[in-house]
């Protein structure tokens, strides 16, 4: 195997030359590739190729395209992960609420196994998840504001303080493994079944961390699907195989998923948000069309639509 050697900033535009990327500006193109790396923007040539067996780039496919897909990326990234941000701290503050009032606000109190699912198969998980949470405690309970101030204070830190320095990952998972109540008592405040609830979380918290890590995001795809919704009938998506071809494991998945846990406000506000950036996005391509990115998105022709269907339709 050959070992990748360092490519300077003349090389790498020759590379994507050589693919044949028009490259108008070769002053601004360097300026871009410096500052953003040409492995990050390599990463969005997928849509402006031939084919999937001809890696060459589409007649007449320019740098400025390339560029204003990953603009696009970055910046549709940051109005979901303001998004999840908000539904990770809904999330967070339902739980604690839940479980403090029913079994205390000291870590003694809320952090015994009897509080957990007693079923044999979920022991060790509540055992391990258990020893994760008072590990945060030990390691982050005294960096941060609000956890020291208990700490030094009181000697305790109540589960709606702790839930602060808690990965939205951890919180999943302890959703996961509550007593069957809790559970129910937490998902009816969104109006969605306890099992749709936990499908939901890892999902959240899987895009979460992509987001915060800036990887790429519109053509993501994750291993979880997600059941079948009213919002994929009333939407009308079509279907393969009596399986709807968007919505299911894609970023329109995400999009569903959101519709259900956020506001109406706040979903209208986030439809408004993507649909001006599409728009940007729509206005500086030229060698594909818009379809193309709505399709790898997973987002059906009228996905704005999703804005106007009531929870309760």
């Amino acid at each position: 195997m050959r070992d990748k050697q360092f490519k300077n900033l003349d090389e790498q535009l020759e590379i994507f030359k050589y693919k044949g990327l028009v490259i108008d500006d070769e002053k601004f193109a360097k300026n871009v590739l410096l500052r953003e790396n040409y492995f990050f923007l390599n990463g969005y040539r997928h849509l402006f190729m031939k084919s999937a067996n001809n890696k060459r780039y589409i007649e007449g496919t320019t740098f400025e395209e390339l560029y204003s897909l990953f603009l696009f990326d970055r910046q549709f990234r940051n109005v979901i992960f303001k998004n999840l941000l908000i539904i990770e701290n809904n999330i967070k503050s339902i739980t604690s609420y839940q479980l403090s009032k029913k079994y205390g606000y000291k870590e003694s109190d809320y952090l015994k196994a009897k509080n957990f699912d007693n079923s044999p198969v979920k022991a060790k998980q509540i055992n391990d998840l258990l020893k994760k949470m008072k590990r945060q405690i030990r390691v982050n309970g005294g960096q941060h504001s609000a956890t020291s101030h208990y700490l030094s204070n009181y000697g305790y830190i109540p589960l709606w303080v702790l839930v602060k320095v808690l990965s939205f990952g951890i919180v999943s998972e302890m959703y996961s493994i509550l007593k069957l109540e809790d559970r129910l008592a937490i998902a009816s405040i969104y109006g969605i079944d306890q099992e749709t609830l936990a499908n939901y979380l890892p999902i959240l918290a899987n895009y979460r961390n992509l987001c915060a890590h800036e990887d790429i995001l519109f053509e993501n795809k994750t291993q979880r699907y997600i059941e079948d919704t009213k919002y994929h009938q009333l939407l009308h998506i079509d279907k393969i195989d009596d399986e709807y071809i968007y919505g299911k494991n894609d970023l329109f998945a995400l999009i569903i998923i959101i519709r259900q846990l956020l506001t109406d406000t706040e979903v209208k506000n986030l439809i408004i948000e993507i649909e001006h950036l599409l728009d940007n996005l729509e206005y500086n391509l030229k060698s594909i069309s818009i379809d193309k990115v709505l399709d790898r998105m997973g987002f059906p022709s009228n996905w704005k639509d999703i804005a106007n269907i009531e929870m309760g339709d």
